[in-house]
């Protein structure tokens, strides 16, 4: 029991280090501030305008959603600021100042993580994360995980490639270029 126990912290520990450590090290990734995208759950609030804002939101498949007063707006493909400022411009019609935040409250970008890891599923993937956050996100690996051989499988354009991760070797430091940023639909293997 005490040896799992210094294993976690040990490996949420180098999560935090390796993860601060290695923010800018890979740029095919989840890349500065969120996009928001079809399927992504928003909350819009209007300063001293409760029956403008709305708790949740959902971005229709057409990337618009709609909102009182301003109608259908293009939320896809702009990050919560910008959208922030396409929909305070229309209320500009109606309100002198309008003071509006946009948050995404779930992302549809989600990544798998599956095989004998304490907490196996789908997670939401709304910011920057390398493999070993992804493992402290799902608990960390389960008792008899093969620590040497997980894989991360990866889609890019119409071929499955497969990215090999030793997460003992990581853990001490050694070959810490395979601790990579998750990208959506990344499942990762732990076997």
């Amino acid at each position: 029991m005490k040896t799992a126990f210094l294993r976690g912290l040990l490996f949420l520990s180098l999560c935090l280090f390796l993860g601060k450590g290695l923010a800018g090290a890979e740029t095919t990734s989840v890349e500065g501030p969120y996009t928001i995208g079809p399927g992504d759950v928003l909350e819009v609030l209007v300063w001293h305008e409760p029956d403008l804002s709305r708790s949740e939101i959902i971005v229709r498949t057409d990337g618009m959603i709609t909102l009182p007063l301003v109608n259908d707006i293009r939320a896809a493909g702009l990050t919560p600021m910008e959208l922030k400022g396409a929909i305070e411009k229309k209320l500009k019609k109606y309100i002198e100042v309008p003071e509006v935040s946009v948050t995404v409250k779930q992302s549809y970008k989600v990544f798998y993580i599956i095989g004998k890891i304490n907490k196996p599923g789908e997670y939401p993937l709304v910011k920057r994360l390398t493999v070993l956050q992804a493992l402290s996100k799902a608990g960390g690996l389960a008792e008899w995980a093969n620590e040497e051989n997980i894989i991360i499988l990866r889609r890019e354009g119409n071929k499955e490639k497969k990215l090999r991760f030793n997460y003992k070797r990581v853990i001490q430091g050694e070959d810490l270029e395979q601790n990579i940023f998750i990208r959506p639909d990344d499942t990762i293997v732990v076997p």
